[in-house]
């Protein structure tokens, strides 16, 4: 054809045969039809294919075809130059056949040449021409480098094709320049001469080999494993099938480079490359999606009365909640009517947040009620959150809602929880409080107005806290000002009207950030199960703890009441209002006078109704009267109701492992069992990997009295203490 253009049958979706003679034939797939000019660009060439195969990505294909009247070798087209010369060597046929192939299908069609008896065959097939045997390599990759004048787009693209060289002739390189403009590399192994220079061309446009020095008197047979196949070399060879087959094992991925690029790694490289590659196929959010239902499943299955749920948005995003029976069960009957609302940022997963609805015991310990991952803190998230977290509610009722009321909550608590109270969490408060502070005082004054800020938030009397803010309207009215309009009823004692009964924060951050290693950057199935983990043995240890308690109070209750009770004995009882017909309020002195009211447990001081334990003056009162404290404190505090808290478990999930180790001890993905993926670290191994069949590490436990910190040849209980003791089953 004069104008250098030819017809192009497109041909995918088949597979070749090969006969006696070494003649390849193509059956099967599709066939499409293009026209190909020489003055095209392999850019322009590969768009022009992809636009005809219905936008077909075209990375992870190759282009062969065969020379005229030549069917037993294919040909390649990767770059402007093969391009030009197919349509040369076609000009004069009327048409020419190019076929589409994808890399992993290539390397398999290069395998079944074996009976040809070209030296480039022999390349191909691990035979040498006089029919001994050898490893087997990728024969492009050995002409990956042609010369000095040879072409690349860029020194990425030039790195890439000397890597595969390398590998190919079985030599190590090293960098003597490495950058933008110019690459300069030489042999490793002392006394070889060769050595290469690339950098861009004049024109600045293209990046082209200047010098190639000597060449190589290295012994690269005695090259058995090769480290140039690195992590991401082989996640880049593989890829593509396990794209193709999730359950492609590292074992057999040593065997195939093996076999097919003559490379020897151990089951640990072939592992960590088959890490990278999921990574790059798949992205977290991708594969948690795939993971999660299955997740939610056993929760159900494995903890009846639990919610776990998770809804797929757009963009492989994700929402997931779960609330386990034993949580909900210990809220309802034996935690405080508190809930704290925030937002968890585990390191190393930066993929994810957790938001976390948390209540506190009876000894002010944190109690997680509900969980949630998301992308990202957002007001969707949250009114989403909030609604699953009423679902799982037995019977909301009035709860006090904690939180720093960002993204939306302040409305969203109110709308879904319209019978909630709803508050400022403390430390966030006056984090913002000091942020108002004015640059120019001195930090003696601001530390002076936090302190004014802080006794304004523990005032229990409106004249209290109008003292404290009128110290702060002193120094700046602009300060007071934005105090007000701050709401005082959501953040002081004196206004605020649900009941916090005395905790202010919750610390779920460090609590959490305790149970997840640092080192290790958790699938989001383990990072929960991690979670749920240590939720179930913190359970479990409480539980028998409390078993040991003989008070009627929990042991911090206990505590607080014999502290005020010693303050209390100082006070005097002046006045007992029997002429008013009711015997039940009382006057205590404390420099100033207090009225007790026992019939409705309270003190104009304030204290008893905010903490929910009796304050100094109730105390007074009760001595004098030979009363009970015990029996007007809160039930939250009594250890009954803690026992209650913690009488449920949390039942275990036996097909999830929590990952110790880094070692793979599954190759199963989507919805099977989850595999283990963590990045190993930097130098030698500092002790023995943990069994990775060992979910969590537990306290040691005799087993002849039960109880923890020693075992049966160390315990020293009388036996007939131990007798007495019954055999607790393991929860978990």
């Amino acid at each position: 054809m004069g104008s250098r253009q030819i017809v192009a049958v497109l041909q995918i979706g088949g597979e070749f045969t090969t006969d006696d003679d070494g003649l390849m034939t193509y059956s099967g797939g599709e066939a499409h039809a293009m026209h190909v000019k020489s003055s095209w660009t392999f850019k322009a060439f590969k768009h022009e294919i992809s636009s005809t195969l219905n936008n077909l990505k075209l990375d992870t294909y190759v282009f062969k075809y065969f020379l005229p009247r030549n069917n037993k070798t294919l040909i390649s087209i990767s770059n402007d130059k093969d391009l030009k010369r197919m349509v040369e060597f076609h000009a004069d046929s009327e048409t020419t056949y190019i076929y589409v192939i994808k890399k992993v299908d290539n390397r398999v069609i290069k395998s079944s040449l074996a009976d040809s008896s070209t030296p480039a065959d022999s390349a191909i097939t691990g035979t040498t021409p006089d029919g001994s045997k050898r490893q087997k390599v990728c024969a492009s990759w050995e002409n990956a480098i042609t010369g000095v004048g040879q072409v690349f787009e860029g020194p990425k693209e030039f790195r890439d094709a000397l890597h595969k060289y390398a590998i190919a002739h079985k030599f190590h390189y090293r960098f003597i320049k490495n950058d933008s403009s110019r690459v300069t590399v030489e042999c490793t192994d002392e006394g070889c001469p060769w050595r290469i220079h690339a950098s861009k061309s004049p024109a600045k446009k293209e990046f082209m080999i200047k010098k190639v020095v000597g060449s190589h008197t290295c012994e690269s047979e005695t090259v058995k494993s090769h480290r140039l196949a690195s992590q991401k070399w082989v996640a880049s060879v593989i890829k593509e099938k396990l794209r193709d087959s999730p359950n492609y094992r590292p074992r057999d991925i040593a065997n195939d480079l093996q076999r097919e690029y003559g490379l020897s790694l151990n089951y640990s490289q072939a592992w960590r490359g088959k890490l990278i590659a999921r990574k790059e196929l798949y992205s977290p959010h991708e594969e948690a999606c795939n993971q999660l239902p299955w997740f939610c499943d056993r929760i159900l299955v494995t903890n009846p009365g639990s919610l776990a749920t998770v809804v797929a948005l757009e963009d492989s995003k994700f929402r997931f909640f779960v609330a386990f029976h034993a949580s909900l069960h210990g809220f309802e009957h034996g935690c405080r009517p508190l809930l704290f609302l925030d937002v968890v940022s585990v390191k190393p997963n930066k993929h994810w947040k957790l938001l976390a609805a948390t209540s506190v015991d009876g000894e002010g310990d944190v109690f997680p009620v509900a969980l949630s991952v998301v992308d990202d803190e957002s007001q969707e998230n949250w009114h989403w959150f909030l609604e699953q977290l009423k679902a799982s509610l037995p019977m909301p009722g009035e709860i006090t809602f904690i939180s720093t009321g960002k993204s939306g909550l302040w409305d969203d608590v109110s709308l879904i929880f319209p019978e909630s109270y709803h508050g400022y969490s403390v430390n966030f408060f006056i984090e913002e409080f000091k942020t108002q502070l004015d640059d120019s005082w001195s930090e003696e004054v601001k530390d002076m107005m936090v302190e004014h800020l802080k006794k304004a938030i523990y005032s229990c009397s409106v004249d209290e806290f109008n003292r404290y803010v009128d110290l702060i309207k002193a120094e700046s009215g602009k300060l007071a000002e934005w105090l007000m309009e701050a709401k005082p009823d959501r953040w002081s004692d004196a206004f605020f009207k649900g009941s916090r009964l005395g905790q202010y924060t919750c610390s779920i951050s460090e609590t959490i950030a305790e149970w997840i290693p640092n080192r290790y950057e958790l699938p989001v199935v383990q990072l929960l199960d991690t979670i749920r983990c240590n939720l179930m043995e913190t359970i479990y240890i409480r539980r028998e703890t409390s078993n040991t308690w003989s008070e009627v109070l929990t042991p911090s209750a206990n505590e607080k009441i014999h502290e005020e009770m010693s303050k209390a004995l100082s006070l005097s009882v002046v006045c007992s209002a029997e002429g008013d017909g009711n015997s039940n309020v009382f006057e205590v002195c404390d420099g100033s006078v207090y009225v007790v009211n026992i019939d409705t447990w309270d003190c104009n001081c304030g204290k008893w109704r905010v903490s929910g334990i009796p304050c100094l003056h109730a105390l007074a009162v009760f001595e004098q009267t030979e009363q009970n404290p015990l029996d007007y404190c809160a039930k939250y505090f009594t250890t009954e109701c803690y026992r209650m808290t913690y009488a449920m478990s949390i039942n275990p999930i036996p097909d999830v492992i929590v990952p110790p180790t880094s070692t793979d001890v599954s190759q199963n993905v989507g919805l099977q069992p989850c595999p283990i993926l963590t990045r190993r670290q930097v130098g030698r191994p500092k002790e023995k990997p943990a069994d990775p069949r060992i979910a969590i590490k537990r306290a040691v436990r005799c087993s002849r009295c039960k109880g923890y910190g020693h075992n049966k040849a160390t315990c020293k209980v009388p036996l007939t203490v131990t007798a007495a003791v019954s055999s607790v089953s393991s929860q978990v």
